[in-house]
């Protein structure tokens, strides 16, 4: 590392933002992002060519994507359709410093390269430099460059900046709310440096997506969604607002241009519609086809493909809060569970069944947590031994779709029936995702319940994993705590050694398996369907997915 003498420009410095607002789709800003990464899944073999019907505009083709939300803000980071909007439209538009690897199908994706081509942490575990990649231009054709990267930094970071926004402020808090201070060390390397040692930094730095800074200039804060400008491999061209999206083949991308000639997202949460719109050919590709349709897709030409990701379809309950309070009832409840028939029977094998709190696609999954199979005599002693041999009533807060959720209302009706059969005997209260996450972002549960159900990422993002299951949340999480986890928690964030982080990681996740302040239910596999026409899609182990290689065509 260069001496300090050698460094120049100023440094740039912001009070520390607290690093959790986020969730959705698990941010309001990020709370909602954070609540909302909650997303979809199906069963095919992974990695494979795929499918569809609409005609092609040039050699490429036109992708025509259904999507189950609503989609995002382009302003970078704003977001706020969850990771499908992420994955759909931010990460085609932009980049930051990083981004994950997503060309192979075995294994949750490691960080590579993206804006930065290498780094180094300091002896502190906190300063880090990041050495940027020569050559790169915005899709107006700006030059990428530190300068570039500080601009950025200060619009998410610096209140004062003519350019920061509450919500870009929010957004951006999620993932590098921990940046203290950051410099430019010359034309091709910047410093940032974390108030604490951040062993997933490098990670964290995918989600800090780049914009043109000239373009914020033209437009402003608040008219850049209209004219978003990254160095994705797809750029901006057109839209309508809450309904769909039109990008095209950024031909000068760093990567080498897309094979796509465009690529259009429409928003079509019900997923009757979306697979109506890929039977008449309005689209050729839609996000999480209905598991009842998977058949008659597939006898028709489809090609639905899946593989395992991050993914935990769960209830949070409330265990400060009558039964719920005690362990063993809530160990009790996953007992209950009859987790193969929903994944089998209910979802068409389009969802694995979850037994521990670790989602099966990641490091921190150890088969020998396995814990809650089915056992309803055994869920009826504990429940016995805890007092409540006569059962108890209680309520859940269920959203009727969204991101990630697959099918949040028969899932739950699923689960009523089997918690009845011990004596647990539920109520069940539906609403609008928005309004759930909104409230959960607030601390809150929407309708007043003792749980409520929904589906997020864990591990998809190391920086979102004590919104989860830290004692200090900043939103509702069930009041969830235990200082050991919290401890493990802490040693993993602070090591940059991927090995002991998923140590801890699983010790951890260990340790909230036996808690059980979840009701643990299914991991989704992330079924797409894509029309015969469409080829070339590599299916990874992600929310996330690299559209470059894909193309439409006989």
């Amino acid at each position: 590392m260069e001496s300090r003498t050698q460094r120049t420009d100023m440094t740039h410095r912001h009070p520390h933002h607290h690093r959790g607002r986020a969730r959705t789709a698990l941010s309001a800003g990020a709370l909602l992002s954070a609540t909302a990464l909650l997303i979809t899944a199906s069963g095919c073999a992974p990695g494979s060519d795929a499918g569809g019907g609409t005609g092609s505009s040039g050699p490429g083709g036109t992708l025509v994507i259904g999507a189950t939300g609503k989609l995002p803000n382009t302003d970078t980071v704003i977001g706020g359709a969850g990771f499908e909007g992420k994955r759909l439209v931010s990460f085609q538009l932009y980049e930051g410093l990083t981004r994950y690897d997503l060309s192979t199908t075995d294994g949750p994706p490691p960080v590579t390269g993206a804006l930065a081509t290498s780094w180094k942490v300091a002896a502190d575990k906190k300063t880090w430099t990041f050495t940027l990649r020569k050559g790169v231009t915005f899709q107006d054709g700006t030059p990428f460059n530190a300068d570039a990267v500080l601009f950025n930094l200060d619009r998410y970071l610096d209140k004062k900046n003519e350019y920061y926004t509450d919500a870009l402020g929010a957004a951006a808090g999620e993932y590098a709310g921990g940046i203290t201070a950051y410099r430019k060390l010359g034309a091709e390397q910047v410093e940032l440096v974390t108030k604490e040692p951040n062993g997933h930094f490098p990670e964290d730095l995918a989600h800090v997506l780049i914009a043109s800074p000239t373009a914020v200039r033209a437009t402003g804060s608040a008219d850049f969604a209209k004219h978003p400008v990254g160095t994705g491999p797809f750029a901006f061209k057109s839209q309508k607002a809450g309904e769909q999206i039109e990008l095209v083949a950024n031909k000068t991308y760093w990567r080498g241009a897309p094979k796509l000639d465009k690529l259009v997202v429409k928003a079509l949460p019900d997923a009757a519609a979306r697979t109506a719109a890929l039977r008449s050919g309005s689209v050729n590709w839609i996000e999480y086809p209905n598991p009842d349709d998977i058949e008659s897709l597939k006898a028709d030409g489809v090609k639905v493909v899946t593989n395992s990701y991050d993914h935990l379809w769960y209830w949070i309950l409330d265990t400060e809060k009558g039964p719920w309070k005690d362990p063993r009832v809530r160990q009790a409840a996953n007992y209950a569970v009859n987790r193969e028939a929903i994944a089998e029977k209910l979802l068409h094998g389009t969802a694995d069944p979850a037994y521990q709190a670790a989602p099966r696609a990641t490091l921190a999954y150890d088969k020998s947590g396995d814990l809650y199979g089915y056992d309803p005599a055994k869920a009826k002693a504990l429940l016995a031994d805890a007092g409540y041999a006569g059962g108890f009533s209680t309520s859940v807060t269920v959203p009727t779709g969204g991101s990630g959720n697959l099918l949040p209302v028969p899932i739950a009706e699923a689960l009523q029936r089997d918690l009845s059969a011990v004596g647990i005997k539920v109520e069940l209260r539906t609403t609008d995702w928005s309004t759930l996450i909104g409230a959960e972002a607030k601390g809150e549960v929407a309708l007043g319940s003792d749980a409520i159900a929904q589906s997020t990422t864990l591990f998809q993002s190391e920086a979102l994993l004590p919104l989860f299951i830290g004692s200090k949340s900043p939103f509702w999480t069930g009041h969830y705590s235990n200082p050991e986890v919290d401890a493990l928690l802490a040693s993993a964030a602070g090591s940059p050694d991927q090995g002991k982080r998923q140590a801890d990681y699983r010790q951890a996740l260990a340790k909230v398996t036996e808690d059980a302040p979840w009701l643990f239910v299914v991991n989704d596999r992330n079924p797409r369907a894509l029309a015969p026409t469409v080829h070339g899609l590599v299916q990874p182990q992600s929310w996330f997915l690299d559209l470059t290689t894909v193309r439409v065509g006989k």
